[in-house]
């Protein structure tokens, strides 16, 4: 005998917040205002001074990486390594627009390009790298691990996908503290598809945290394209669902992202809840020193380095500004010798002593 169908009447409704369209939510216009205040004007408008600065940060990271990759080389670097080249553009735009002393960073492996933008000094960095005492973690962070709760540094984490998660956390520290400070959570694109960055944003969502989610879409996750292992490859739209507006960048143009900084940061700091921002970029090397990136094409590497670098697109916008060759020439080599200098400070300071394996160490008592 066939069952009788339940009248509609009869159904359990659904709990729907749902408004009728001719009446558009109002979370739906606060969701559309942020891209709409983007879309008015994608790009900072910088002077003089602040391109030079700009420059000159990105241009540190790349030496300072292209070093890092050296001193590995040579053996001098131990453990994992993931150098940052091509993805300036990202941590230089944002963390400018940050507030030091008042605001938070974390991010993952590829990290020292962050604390570099941060203005922290090149030397303490790569003695770090090279596990020497004088390093910011005293030798004992290493390339993935650095930290400096002075700096608002949280990290360089190895779990992909872990400091989502913990971001929250320090975006409700400055919520709890009424602070004013906001938390930047960094990640790649491979760690968009962790399940504990949903929950993540949940959360986020559901307390109003003062959190901007940045997603460093370098395309590749390890060695699979974003193409081969993400369903929906706008990363941008994957906070739809919390009501988390979204932000489409060029993360290969430096002054976009710092325009992008900017309105994220002031509706995060007006208390609107978090942003998720993409930040489209490219890495020239491989996902870490042992990997020789052979899912790609030399042809395709190259198009990005002639094409698309953040570092030669801003050096395009100096030259139209007035400044010469001789002093572009003469900011590469004050650069160079500054990581020279940070290089042979790392290769001749002592390692830590024995005694640093019992230093900031925490023990519960039970």
């Amino acid at each position: 005998m066939a069952k009788a169908s339940t009248p509609a009447s009869a159904r359990p409704k659904r709990n729907s917040r749902k408004t009728p369209a001719a009446a558009p939510a109002e979370d739906d216009f606060a969701l559309r205002s942020l891209h709409d205040t983007f879309e008015k004007n994608r790009r900072f408008s910088a002077s003089k001074d602040e391109l030079l600065s700009f420059y000159e940060t990105m241009l540190l990271i790349r030496r300072f990486e292209e070093k890092a990759g050296q001193l590995y080389g040579l053996g001098l670097i131990g453990g994992f390594c993931h150098l940052y080249i091509g993805q300036e553009a990202v941590a230089v735009g944002l963390q400018s627009a940050l507030t030091e002393g008042k605001d938070s960073v974390i991010t993952g492996y590829r990290d020292h390009g962050h604390m570099l933008a941060y203005g922290i000094e090149p030397k303490i960095i790569m003695a770090e790298l090279t596990g020497r005492e004088a390093g910011i973690s005293r030798g004992k962070g290493g390339s993935m691990h650095m930290f400096s709760t002075e700096h608002g540094f949280y990290g360089g984490h190895g779990i992909v996908g872990a400091q989502v998660p913990l971001g929250a956390g320090l975006a409700f520290a400055h919520k709890y503290r009424q602070d004013g400070g906001i938390c930047v959570a960094y990640f790649g694109d491979g760690a968009a598809n962790q399940g504990q960055v949903y929950e993540t944003f949940n959360m986020a969502a559901l307390w109003n945290l003062p959190i901007v989610f940045v997603i460093e879409n370098n395309q590749y996750a390890m060695g699979t394209s974003v193409k081969r292992s993400s369903a929906e490859t706008d990363f941008y739209r994957r906070g739809t669902a919390f009501r988390i507006p979204g932000m489409d960048v060029n993360g290969m143009d430096v002054l976009e992202v710092r325009r992008a900084a900017e309105v994220a940061f002031a509706h995060v700091r007006d208390g609107k809840g978090p942003v998720l921002m993409e930040c489209n970029t490219y890495r020239y090397r491989g996902h870490s020193m042992s990997d020789p990136a052979k899912y790609r094409t030399r042809e395709e590497v190259q198009d990005m380095r002639e094409h698309h670098d953040p570092i030669e697109r801003l050096k395009t916008e100096l030259v139209k500004g007035g400044v010469s060759e001789d002093e572009i020439k003469a900011i590469d080599k004050a650069i160079r010798e500054r990581v020279n200098a940070a290089a042979e400070f790392a290769e001749t300071s002592p390692e830590p002593a024995p005694s640093e394996l019992y230093t900031d160490v925490l023990v519960g008592s039970y």
